[in-house]
């Protein structure tokens, strides 16, 4: 099942490569629009989830409360994640020589490095330096996602090197 839907994603993705060519390698290409699509779906699950599921409304837990924009981050986080992870896997980076298990284990520990640097940044830019909040969130966007991109290719999806002559390195992926 996941060769039919990786090959199937991979269809679709690929088809616009060509536009990107001559800016982009095409695992720099991939990265970018599966990440690009899964934070789109991020987006509409927390909308939906904050709009209608909860209803704007505080969640309770026994004894504890949640801000219904936090609810909803905890509730679409998981559906991201785990498609994240997949995308990562057989889309984005499948040429990694780690297990899986490694794989998901330094995934999550990546992804949870972004959420503190999205945090760290945003209270910097907006609190700290007094920037407006929209292009305090874009510029904070750049440094996760390239924070984000280095930190899954050479970390948690890593590839053999294998050195070819003196000078000469390849990479396999």
């Amino acid at each position: 099942m996941h060769h039919f839907l990786r090959s199937l994603i991979l269809d679709v993705v690929d088809f616009f490569y060509p536009i990107f060519r001559r800016i982009m390698p095409l695992q720099t290409y991939r990265y970018a629009a599966c990440g690009g699509g899964n934070t789109t779906l991020n987006i509409f699950l927390y909308f939906v989830i904050y709009n209608f599921v909860l209803d704007k409304s505080v969640l309770h837990l026994g004894p504890i409360a949640i801000s219904p924009h936090i609810a909803a981050f905890l509730l679409a986080f998981p559906v991201t994640f785990v498609l994240g992870f997949y995308m990562s896997m057989y889309v984005v980076f499948a040429g990694s020589y780690l297990r899986r298990r490694v794989q998901f284990i330094r995934y999550f520990i990546v992804a949870l490095g972004c959420i503190v640097l999205n945090y760290v940044l945003l209270k910097l830019f907006v609190e700290g330096f007094g920037w407006y909040p929209t292009p305090s969130m874009i510029l904070t966007t750049v440094f996760v996602v390239l924070f984000s991109y280095l930190s899954q290719r050479h970390f948690s999806f890593k590839t053999k090197k294998i050195t070819l002559a003196k000078d000469e390195v390849l990479i396999e992926s």
